[in-house]
């Protein structure tokens, strides 16, 4: 009752304020007829206060969003699908699903009535025009009396999350002269031989057979490693992005450093589209493990990183530059083609 209290509208306050007065001017002229109409202007919002606090919707809320990774410039589709699951039919709704200005603003439905075991389906668009990622919902219910005196707010706790990527440019499908790793004018190689214990190590990545681990590698190198048992070809390649606060000029989506982002997302998804095992660094380190060709998962896990990306405060390119040499230096495969976004 006094949550229900608090939840007076503007209405509802004039109501009680306009009937506490008739009462009180009623008793100082002896005006009966006053004090009826105080009593009926002051019960009235109280009644709507009492119905609506003891109203005991069972409501359940379901969120899609289509697609949930865009990129800059796109709309996503949001559908809600909202249930009675109590025996009770609903009164009026006022529902609103959280939506953050940079995406639109709110999202505002009223509905009159949903029966006992049914549903409501709703929908909206979003579009940004800004790179990040982003919490849409909870979906929030005003219960509101006919009358409008009372309004109480219910919040589920469904959220889900839009990531608005960089802006990516379609790039001609051309062969690269340089995507090769050692001498030569071949594609790259990762090196495998033949035989039932090929030990040539590599780097753990997220999904190998444990049973594989090699560990006399692993205690040289001080990182878990793998026998290599599959003899393949493929091309690999670094990106590199310059995220030096020094080296860019401007915000928004006119600023250089915005500029380099798209260009680091559209060589990042043309190169690991052609089968290219790719690797993210900046200027702070390496970002993004190496993956290959077949681990499309890479190309995600690049636009969700790039779509957060932010200028650093470092003002040298010694830590990424290092973890080039790093990777270089300790035998491995190398790097193979590397494309590098600076600013200034």
């Amino acid at each position: 009752m006094r949550r229900a209290l608090a939840g007076l509208t503007t209405r509802g306050r004039s109501f009680v304020a306009a009937g506490a007065t008739a009462i009180v001017c009623a008793f100082a002229l002896g005006e009966r007829d006053l004090l009826r109409a105080g009593v009926l202007v002051l019960v009235l919002p109280l009644l709507c206060t009492l119905a609506v606090s003891r109203t005991r919707y069972r409501l359940a809320c379901a969120r899609k969003l289509e697609p949930s990774r865009l990129a800059v410039g796109h709309e996503a589709r949001a559908d809600l699908r909202l249930e009675n699951v109590s025996r009770l039919p609903s009164g009026l709704l006022m529902v609103e699903d959280q939506v953050p200005y940079t995406l639109g603003g709110r999202a505002r439905f009223v509905l009159d009535r949903i029966e006992p075991r049914g549903s409501r389906e709703l929908s909206y668009r979003i579009r940004s025009d800004v790179r990040g990622r982003y919490r849409v919902g909870p979906l929030v219910v005003r219960l509101a009396d006919p009358f409008g005196m009372v309004e109480l707010v219910r919040s589920f706790s469904l959220a889900d999350t839009l990531t608005v990527t960089p802006a990516i440019v379609a790039l001609p499908p051309e062969r690269l002269a340089g995507a090769w790793t050692g001498g030569g004018d071949s594609l790259a190689r990762t090196v495998a031989t033949a035989g039932e214990d090929d030990v040539a190590p590599r780097e753990y990545r997220h999904g190998d057979d444990l049973r594989r681990v090699h560990w006399r590698s692993t205690a040289r190198y001080g990182e878990l490693m793998v026998r290599r048992e599959e003899q393949h070809w493929q091309s690999s390649g670094t990106l590199f992005l310059d995220a030096r606060r020094v080296a860019h000029w401007g915000d928004g989506p006119g600023g250089s450093f915005e500029q380099a982002v798209s260009v680091t997302a559209s060589v990042g998804v043309h190169l690991g589209r052609a089968g290219m095992g790719l690797r993210y660094v900046t200027d702070e380190g390496e970002a993004l493990p190496p993956s290959v060709s077949f681990e499309s998962a890479f190309e995600g896990l690049l636009l969700d990183a790039l779509a957060v990306a932010r200028t650093s405060r470092g003002h040298t390119l010694t830590p990424g530059l290092a973890a080039l040499r790093g990777r270089l230096g300790r035998g491995r495969d190398g790097d193979g083609l590397v494309v590098a976004v600076f600013g200034r």
